[in-house]
């Protein structure tokens, strides 16, 4: 599977982070389009801004919750925020406890160094990605 470009906003975005986070959220963006690939239902995504911040949108099908890449004012880690008002994070802790550090409901940290736990963050992304599936029963995981 080929990763688009990011489009040339998005590119800023990941630019002005300091580069240990951009770096590592490059990584996380290819898992998004890896998951995203892998799963017929997601559609092609729509990359973009939300709050400054690149964000994955699955528009073409509505199948998914909006995933937003940065950091937050209180750490060091790499950020993968989701919409406060699902049940993903709470998903994600129940699932992976140990894996991730987590904050509130609406964001999963991931250290800017050493290995990243891919498979365990692609199946978080596919659940972000498959969301709106999963709710309505259309689609068991």
């Amino acid at each position: 599977m080929v990763v688009p470009s990011p489009p040339r906003e998005v590119s800023r975005a990941f630019g002005a982070l300091p580069a240990p986070i951009g770096k590592r959220l490059l990584e996380v963006r290819d898992l998004i389009f890896a998951a995203a690939a892998a799963d017929d239902d997601v559609g092609k995504l729509t990359e973009t801004l939300k709050w400054g911040e690149p964000a994955y949108l699955t528009e073409e099908t509505d199948s998914g919750s909006t995933i937003r890449l940065g950091r937050l004012k209180d750490s060091d880690h790499a950020a993968i925020l989701f919409n406060c008002r699902t049940t993903l994070v709470d998903n994600f802790r129940e699932r992976f406890p140990d894996q991730f550090e987590y904050r509130q409901t609406r964001a999963l940290l991931v250290p800017v160094t050493g290995r990243l736990p891919k498979q365990e963050l692609s199946i978080c992304l596919s659940l972000a990605l498959t969301y709106h599936l999963d709710r309505q029963g259309r689609k068991a995981r």
